[in-house]
């Protein structure tokens, strides 16, 4: 059975086995549900299909969420994306799937939780952009999900993936290392490489607070799923070049769970602090909600 708290150990597994991660994954994942591989695996491409039909149904320019405050704004990116832009075509292709998933989420569509629903658009936006866009194989995809899960794993169990006790930096600053993880494999990288994207990913959003406008699962959350596949290429580039982490995978996992112990209750998914409490905030949570209560929905 595979060591599900430390970066370090699954890697070391996977080395000794002369294996990708997702390789090892499968086969221990297999054990553990005592199922045969090929089912384990039917069901991880099942979540990549839910993936795929939530980027298409998110891509409708009409799309508006329950509370009026956000859709449609994943069109107009993958409009202007036709122009290339100023990082070119690809990646604001990439951003604008990712986009379009957690706009689904918000119209309460069919997403994958991954590794929460407000961070749902990530590993979409980036294992299932490089399907689309003829980068990889769909086996590749759905075995790289497993190498995202594997870490996960490792984040879930060290520190937290939950905005509620951690900050958004448990949500989609694990959604992008897992991202940058699935990447830097997708691409022939190594385990260790795999961990010092993951790193690195994690390193970029250290911190960051969990500040719903409304208490919804819209703003800034949205957006904050676009910046998150960003910085999961610019991690899986950085680590594929042969760029090291100075901190190890696991030390970055501590050091996020610690932040987000010291982080005050007001940044962590009540909607008492940060964007959530400017003075546009609250009027948009009085022009969703009137005069009740916010509420948060995670």
């Amino acid at each position: 059975m595979l060591d599900d708290q430390s970066v370090k150990a699954l890697c070391q597994a996977a080395r000794e086995e002369g294996c990708t991660i997702s390789q090892l994954v499968l086969r221990d994942q297999a054990e553990q549900m005592e199922l045969p591989q090929e089912e384990v695996y039917r069901r991880m491409e099942e979540r990549l299909a839910v993936m795929e039909e939530s980027i298409r149904a998110g891509m409708d320019p009409e799309l508006r969420s329950n509370s009026g405050l956000t859709g449609g704004d994943a069109a107009k990116l993958f409009s202007y994306a036709q122009s290339g832009g100023l990082t070119g075509g690809f990646l604001n292709r990439c951003m604008a799937r990712a986009m379009a998933v957690a706009e689904y989420n918000a119209a309460m569509g069919k997403v994958v939780a991954a590794p929460t629903a407000g961070s749902c658009g990530i590993l979409p936006g980036t294992v299932v952009s490089l399907l689309e866009e003829g980068r990889c194989s769909r086996r590749e995809a759905v075995m790289a999900l497993f190498t995202a899960g594997a870490f996960g794993m490792v984040i879930a169990q060290k520190a937290s993936i939950a905005g509620a006790q951690g900050g958004c930096q448990a949500e989609c600053g694990s959604a992008s290392a897992m991202a940058a993880a699935a990447l830097v494999e997708l691409m022939g990288g190594t385990p260790e490489q795999a961990a010092h994207a993951c790193a690195i990913a994690l390193k970029n959003q250290m911190g960051l607070v969990c500040d719903p406008v409304a208490g919804l699962v819209e703003i800034p959350c949205i957006k904050r799923n676009v910046s998150g596949t960003a910085i999961a290429f610019s991690s899986a580039e950085l680590a594929l070049a042969g760029i090291e982490s100075k901190i190890p995978a696991d030390e970055c996992i501590e050091a996020m769970g610690e932040v987000g112990e010291s982080m005050p209750c007001a940044l962590k998914e009540t909607s008492q602090g940060g964007l959530a409490a400017t003075t546009t905030g609250q009027r948009l949570r009085e022009q969703v909600f009137g005069g009740a209560a916010c509420r948060t929905e995670r």
